[in-house]
């Protein structure tokens, strides 16, 4: 079975695969001052609950945008798992040419969600993440790597304006009834859901005029099935694009 893990900034989600059926996933917080042996006791557990046995595990591969936790969690799976892990970023083939002015700008998992897009649907792609921060990210029907546009994410705009505006509450980031708020909780409900579709939509479409070939648009990340139910544009929700693009990383870089 193979281990794969994607460090974001506010949630880590991992996956467990069996050949290349993704078995099992979790969607844990990630913690910047979380010991090793605190990360092994967790994934543990999860495993425990899902009847896993650790020593089922023979292989391993991380995509992290946070590099305090990289290397607890290596020690993690060396120590609980035995296995040493392959560290998306560290020379590892992508089998993708990235058009970047400075490859190495480019967050590992904007890379991992491109190279599994690209790998699936083999057209030109404008794929939306939406996670601590909301990324945009365009691939060539060759499967070339082009760039993006990075946005503050659903959270962070919330968190923001609770934290700036004195009187505001924080509210639960859910849909609202209609657009046209009655109460101070509907009315922010509305402006982080409808205004957030509306920079989704505008990005897309600016894209989209840029590029001299079609696209499908794929949306993936914690906040995506709330947020591309308002774009129209948007034509897939993929929750697991970024796990299967790690275990297609590994598949092109197994030792």
């Amino acid at each position: 079975m193979l281990l794969v893990a994607d460090v974001g900034n506010t949630n880590t989600v991992v996956g467990v695969f069996d050949d290349q059926e993704l078995t099992h996933h979790w969607r844990i917080q990630t913690h910047r001052e979380v010991t090793a042996d605190e990360h092994g006791i967790v994934f543990l557990q999860l495993f425990h609950s899902a009847g896993i046995d650790p020593i089922e595990i023979k292989h391993a591969i991380i995509s992290s945008v946070v590099p305090p936790v990289t290397p607890r969690l290596e020690t993690t799976l060396s120590r609980f798992f035995k296995v040493t892990p392959l560290i998306v970023g560290r020379g590892i083939k992508s089998g993708m040419p990235i058009r970047y002015a400075n490859p190495r700008e480019v967050g590992a998992d904007r890379v991992v969600n491109a190279v599994a897009a690209y790998e699936q649907y083999k057209c030109g792609l404008i794929i939306v993440d939406f996670g601590t921060a909301t990324t945009f990210d365009a691939v060539t029907p060759e499967g070339e790597y082009l760039g993006g546009a990075i946005a503050p994410g659903v959270n962070i705009s919330a968190d923001a304006l609770f934290r700036r505006a004195a009187k505001l509450p924080r509210v639960e980031i859910t849909k609202p009834q209609q657009v046209i708020g009655r109460t101070t909780i509907d009315s922010i409900q509305s402006g982080l859901v409808y205004g957030y579709a509306g920079l989704v939509s505008e990005i897309i479409q600016r894209m989209n005029a840029e590029l001299d070939f079609d696209t499908k648009v794929v949306a993936t990340g914690g906040l995506a099935d709330l947020i591309a139910s308002e774009v129209k544009s948007i034509d897939v929700i993929d929750q697991h694009i970024t796990l299967t693009g790690l275990r297609i990383l590994f598949e092109r870089n197994r030792p």
